[in-house]
């Protein structure tokens, strides 16, 4: 029976080059990654923002998708979180220890 819900997303190929569509992604993997590395630290955002030099709004807008990430952002957070980040033209920023 159908539930009415997507099961999965088929996107089509030419929506994936789109230049709005592959910005999208990089915010989300972003706010994914800053998300992960925090938590597992067990910080709040809070305390990241006061390690960051940021406001807690700036965190929470991060992983929330809504800020492109930027190199000099990487660098900040990658400080912040007592972490390396590896940057590589076309991924997602890794933050590791």
């Amino acid at each position: 029976m159908d539930s009415g819900y997507h099961n999965s997303w088929n996107v089509p190929p030419e929506h994936r080059e789109d230049p709005a569509y592959r910005s999208a992604g990089r915010r989300m993997d972003f706010a994914q990654a800053v998300f992960d590395r925090r938590s597992a630290l067990g910080w709040s955002s809070a305390e990241l923002a006061r390690r960051a030099d940021l406001a807690e709004e700036d965190i929470e807008s991060i992983e929330e998708s809504r800020v492109d990430p930027t190199p000099e952002l990487i660098e900040q957070l990658a400080v912040a979180l007592d972490s390396g980040a590896r940057l590589d033209p076309g991924r997602t920023p890794e933050f590791r220890t």
